[in-house]
């Protein structure tokens, strides 16, 4: 007999599949047992990324619209905790709200992002508590990279003389790197594949393939110690 949970996951997934609107989100967070959210006020709501100036040039649909309110929602709810649940749901939401999603990612709780479709990742990357990534500039992980609690990430910055004068450019993140917790990316960086950003440091430059990144502003400290291991030898194992 299936799971409790893997009937609720598969009676969302069921009604994702048909297509989102306002009815269906309320469906949906009926399944989440939410408060009661009417269909008129779904309808009329705006998100904050929409009043940014890249949703001016890349407005939501509805359907991303919903697929956003449901992410930020569901950490506001008890089932948040519930890992067997948590972890499936978020994956099913960012496979159609990321603009790529590879298999088993995983993502804990109050992870946040403004654009969905501006971010990438591959297969096996996991999320850990708090990371904010603004992604209005791009944002690309490679399969088995990870990112701890509170990492920042951003890709876009005000002109010093006029605050209205914006410019973006992506951070990339290569595979098997890690970015360990309160560590800050800056626009424009690169991470290269098995790289490590350590905890605290504020990235402005870009980190070599297999090279250690600490301090503020960071700067290559040494090589990774690998041991010899490369790629999946290297057991970027998580939840599951």
């Amino acid at each position: 007999m299936a799971d409790v949970f893997d009937l609720m996951i598969g009676r969302i997934r069921k009604i994702l599949d048909a297509g989102l609107d306002a009815d269906a989100t309320m469906r949906i967070l009926e399944i989440l047992e939410a408060p009661f959210v009417s269909k008129d006020i779904l309808e009329k709501a705006r998100l904050y990324s929409e009043t940014l100036p890249k949703a001016e040039e890349h407005p939501f649909t509805p359907a991303q619209r919903y697929l956003h309110f449901l992410w930020d929602a569901f950490d506001k709810l008890p089932l948040c905790l519930i890992v067997p649940f948590s972890i499936p749901f978020r994956r099913i939401l960012a496979e159609r709200l990321f603009g790529a999603c590879g298999r088993a990612f995983v993502c804990e709780e109050n992870v946040r992002f403004n654009f969905g479709q501006f971010l990438r990742v591959g297969d096996n990357v996991f999320f850990n508590r708090g990371v904010f990534l603004d992604t209005k500039g791009g944002v690309e992980i490679g399969d088995s990279a990870a990112l701890a609690e509170d990492v920042r990430i951003f890709t876009h910055g005000h002109d010093e003389a006029s605050h209205m004068t914006r410019s973006y450019a992506p951070v990339r993140i290569g595979a098997y790197a890690k970015i360990y917790a309160g560590a800050t990316l800056m626009p424009g960086v690169t991470v290269g594949d098995q790289a490590l950003v350590a905890s605290g440091a504020v990235l402005t430059h870009d980190v070599p393939p297999n090279m250690v990144a600490a301090g503020i502003p960071a700067k290559v400290i040494r090589e990774r110690r690998t041991g010899g291991r490369s790629g999946d030898e290297l057991e970027h194992i998580w939840l599951f």
